[in-house]
């Protein structure tokens, strides 16, 4: 048999002899190897060979700076059947440029450094320049670019706090013109309930909810979505706290705005008698915790000036710093089995909820002996907002964190929780409150991040039981990344963050949530200015 190749490789002729047949008849194990099979075999391995060669040689004649589509895939597939190193086209000393630090000081008063892309790129092409000016160049960019970005987030982080901070002229109005009504007006001075559903207060076979707060119209909201979604209308009991100033406009409202057949009871509270009587725990702890803040904390200014957290920590430190995580509204909760002392279960709802199903299948919950039926907020689909752990709210680099608790414990949410008042009152759980407020007072606010969640998540430890997550979803305050047919479907939604949907920093796509429950041709709500959108 003969082979013959053609020098530019386009033809390939096999000339069989007279004996091939008796030659090529080798025997491998039981099995007999056919010419045939070897002329194949030996086609295959020479149209590689010229594959090879014909990659390899357009890619040189390309060269470095041209790369046609044959030459590329010669170049990367050559190398690697050859046996050959590829490697980098991009020169060392770039690398070693953008890995030298910079400081930001450098920077300063600068003119000649690209304010953007295309001013960088017009200047490369302008002048001929070499690798490291080109690398230094691109690393002057960036970080000016990066450090503005950061500057104009925190910015935007620190107007949000200031707006979500401040009470809105329209719901100051409200309250003015409700206590103007309640002072000139009988039937906004209704006793609420009336006194033939008194019993009600405290018969456990209605369903009790419990909502403390000092904005008029988010209570109204939650009040009005829990008893429009409600089966049993009937069978609910809304007991609302408020404080002293806001105690007559709140009844003022829901005397002229009566939510028949659920029965409404507000009350102040300087009418709880465990209340007026000696001393409470959370107020004395407010008070100091006020002190320490002030001795301690530099304010919003302090936490915009700080150079080294990043935006979204600051972020974090200034939603913190808002009033309401200071309110005696918010830190209530952990009083109410001596608020409600005949009752064995109640629904405790944040006053930033919008209710969207029934809630009496939540008595049907079976508890197992725990106080407090929550979501937990460190699984789910939205990476942003459920991904919560101790971690995130506890510093376990002080010993009293570490020593105690495991920082990867999946952390839950307030807003939407159920409270068993009759296992609640067999722990140690408000005592453990009040320790712990205590003793990051000693260490100067140093145990946690500020708010109320921190020492609810140390008081309820080991004391909570998940509950399904549709029936509490987060994060409408402070990310508009849930899409509208998603929020519909959960039963009750929670604009937690400084974006309240009362406030006209309020993400668009999801106000709408909300102000389906408010009654824009009101009186009140007209009077005040306080519109749709």
């Amino acid at each position: 048999m003969q082979l013959h190749i053609s020098p530019n490789l386009r033809h390939v002729t096999v000339f069989p002899g007279k004996e091939v047949r008796e030659f090529i008849k080798v025997k491998v194990g039981s099995r007999r190897l056919s010419y045939r099979m070897l002329f194949y075999s030996i086609l295959f391995f020479t149209f590689i060979l010229r594959f090879v060669f014909v990659m390899t040689a357009v890619d040189t004649i390309d060269g470095e700076t041209r790369c046609s589509t044959i030459g590329c895939l010669g170049k990367r597939l050559g190398p690697r059947i050859l046996g050959r190193r590829l490697e980098s086209s991009v020169p060392e000393v770039v690398y070693q440029v953008l890995e030298e630090p910079i400081g930001k000081d450098e920077l300063k008063g600068r003119s000649d450094i690209p304010q953007s892309l295309d001013e960088f790129m017009a200047e490369i092409k302008d002048s001929n320049i070499d690798a490291r000016t080109f690398a230094i160049k691109l690393r002057e960019m960036v970080t000016l670019l990066e450090e503005r970005t950061r500057n104009a987030k925190i910015q935007e982080y620190l107007y949000r706090h200031v707006a979500s901070s401040s009470i809105p002229k329209q719901l100051h109005c409200l309250a003015l013109r409700l206590a103007n009504e309640h002072s000139t007006n009988a039937a906004a001075r209704l006793q609420l309930p009336s006194a033939e559903f008194v019993p009600a207060l405290v018969d456990n076979s209605f369903f009790h909810f419990v909502l403390a707060s000092d904005n008029i119209l988010a209570t109204s909201v939650v009040a009005t979505s829990l008893v429009q979604n409600s089966l049993i209308p009937h069978k609910v009991v809304l007991h609302i706290i408020t404080d002293r100033k806001t105690y007559c406009p709140m009844q003022a409202w829901f005397s002229l705005h009566p939510l028949s057949p659920a029965i409404i009871e507000v009350k102040a509270l300087h009418h709880f008698d465990w209340f007026s009587k000696g001393k409470v725990p959370v107020l004395e702890a407010m008070e100091k915790d006020q002190k320490v803040r002030s001795q301690f904390r530099g304010g919003s200014s302090a936490i915009v000036a700080n150079n080294t957290d990043k935006p979204n920590v600051i972020a974090a430190k200034l939603q913190a710093l808002s009033p309401k995580y200071n309110s005696i509204m918010n830190h209530i909760r952990i009083h109410l089995p001596e608020m409600f002392p005949s009752l064995n279960k109640v629904v405790f709802l944040d006053d930033d909820v919008v209710v969207q199903t029934d809630l009496s299948p939540l008595w049907d919950i079976d508890m197992n002996g725990k106080v407090n039926g929550a979501v937990e907020t460190c699984r789910g689909g939205d990476k942003f907002v459920m991904s919560k752990k101790f971690k995130s709210y506890l510093n376990f680099s002080h010993p009293l964190i570490s020593n105690n608790f495991d920082p990867n414990t999946c952390a839950w949410a307030y807003g939407m929780n159920i409270f068993d008042l009759e296992a609640w009152r067999k722990t140690n759980i408000s005592r453990t409150y009040h320790y712990w407020l205590e003793q990051n007072l000693k260490s100067d606010l140093s145990l946690w991040q500020l708010g109320t969640l921190p020492p609810g998540l140390i008081a309820f430890h080991g004391h909570v039981h998940v509950i399904d997550p549709f029936w509490h979803m987060l994060g409408f305050g402070y990310q508009e990344n849930t899409s509208a047919a998603d929020a519909k479907s959960a039963g009750v939604i929670h604009f937690n963050g400084r974006a309240k949907p009362w406030l006209e920093i309020a993400f668009p796509k999801l106000r709408p949530l909300w102000a389906k429950y408010v009654d824009f041709s009101d009186k009140f709500i007209k009077g005040c200015h306080i519109r749709e959108s």
